[in-house]
């Protein structure tokens, strides 16, 4: 075991819930660390349901294509703690977070704080001891309340699409997630706002007009689509051609029109043109409509089928995925078969239902080593509500196996779990997995 891994392990007895939504515990970290959040590169600051990782990445590759340093923070991992904290390009290196974990938790004295509040506080230190041109900083859940949100004056936020998740912290209605969300908005600061639905967009400009704070939405003030097998992006300063998104799914062109957008209200001189479009052709993001190349897993099944990984787990991802796979076959006709499990905490019914007449066959698991996952037997329930076949298996390697019978060679797609994607990963490079669950430690 890493030694980091020891450390996160005694960490997360510092406070008993999971999730605590306060700022009081992170204000005060951080006055003990010397307020390494004042000593930041130009942060800019991404909120939303879905979207989120998927926008940071391009805004970190267009930025990177353009020869700038850039930190990111993104939460959850799925196989190393490490990919949260991106240093100047680069992964946190073993000992620099060891290090820097030793120092806030020292700091911390053993009072209450969530495992989530202590990581970022690290990150932080990180951050503010390594120059860099940007800090693209990615809440962690909702964002009023988000650990992240000690920032007062974000060189930019942007806000990807809202849809129900988390209710139980958020809210149960999409103006009241909306809220939380648009809590990073500071007045005078400017913001993007991606592709919402009416109630949540109505929110985010209520909430903007009471802070001042000048907002670009999608639809209104620019437009992303894709046009001859192109991505043209169009706003007030004019109209650009570009290449599509190399992240596969049409729900990208939203994604990586979040990044443009952000981009262009930067107006910062060094990023061209050229640069967004070589950032859109080498931005990759593991578990987001992956295609799995050769490895472990896909020695299980023939290799005619395909395999796919995708951790989107709330009623929007469902319906995104769906319809992505359904324009996949509409290409290359071959039967669905989805390897599917999924976290208590989600809406298991609305996730699975969008994929009745797009999937021929579920393959129904209980996410290993997680106690909040949904037994296989009531996710293969579910499924047949729908109207889709159904069965279950032991695990993932029994599943896969399981859906590779299917004639002809399958699309399988693994899904329904950041967490499950997390293991996926794990097992096809044949990799150890940091013992702190991802999903779980927001």
């Amino acid at each position: 075991m890493a030694l980091s891994d020891a450390i996160l392990t005694r960490l997360l007895t510092l406070h008993p819930k999971i999730i605590d939504l306060s700022l009081e515990r992170m204000h005060s970290i951080l006055e003990k660390l010397g307020h390494p959040e004042q000593h930041l590169p130009p942060v800019i600051h991404v909120a939303g349901t879905n979207g989120k990782g998927s926008t940071v990445a391009y805004l970190r590759h267009i930025m990177e294509a353009a020869g700038l340093k850039v930190h990111a923070y993104t939460s959850p991992h799925l196989v190393k703690f490490h990919e949260r904290i991106r240093v100047a390009g680069e992964l946190i290196a073993e000992s620099n977070l060891t290090a820097l974990l030793e120092e806030c938790e020292a700091a911390n004295g053993g009072e209450p704080i969530t495992f989530f509040e202590i990581t970022t506080a690290a990150a932080f230190l990180a951050y503010s001891r390594t120059p860099a041109d940007y800090l693209i900083l990615e809440v962690g859940l909702g964002g009023r309340l988000d650990a992240t949100n000690v920032i007062d004056k974000p060189a930019l936020s942007i806000i990807t699409t809202i849809d129900y998740d988390h209710q139980q912290y958020l809210g149960d209605t999409l103006s009241l997630i909306a809220h939380e969300k648009a809590g990073i908005l500071k007045r005078g600061r400017p913001a993007i706002i991606g592709v919402q639905p009416d109630e949540a967009r109505a929110e985010i400009e209520r909430v903007a007009e009471r802070v001042k704070a000048p907002i670009a939405i999608a639809g209104q003030d620019w437009q992303a689509y894709e046009q001859h097998g192109r991505l043209v992006f169009q706003d007030e300063d004019g109209l650009l051609d570009l290449p599509m998104p190399q992240l596969k799914g049409r729900h990208q062109i939203d994604n990586a029109g979040n990044a443009i957008a952000a981009v262009r209200k930067l107006d910062d001189t060094r990023i061209t043109d050229r640069h967004i479009a070589d950032g859109l052709k080498a931005t990759s993001w593991p578990a987001r409509m992956q295609r799995l190349g050769q490895g472990m897993l896909s020695n299980l099944v023939s290799p005619e089928s395909e395999l796919w990984l995708d951790g989107g787990h709330n009623p929007s991802a469902g319906r995104v995925l769906a319809q992505a796979f359904s324009e996949l076959n509409d290409r290359h006709s071959r039967p669905l078969v989805l390897v599917w499990g999924m976290l208590n905490t989600k809406d298991i019914g609305s996730f699975i239902g969008s994929f009745a007449g797009v999937a021929s066959r579920v393959v129904a698991i209980t996410i290993p080593d997680e106690e909040n996952a949904v037994a296989a037997d009531v996710l293969a329930a579910a499924a047949r509500k729908h109207g889709l076949p159904a069965e279950t298996a032991s695990g993932i390697e029994a599943a896969l196996k399981q859906a590779a019978l299917s004639v002809p060679a399958p699309r399988i797609l693994i899904c329904g779990s950041l967490y499950l994607a997390g293991r996926v990963l794990a097992a096809h490079g044949n990799e150890e997995m940091t013992k702190v669950s991802g999903a779980g430690r927001r």
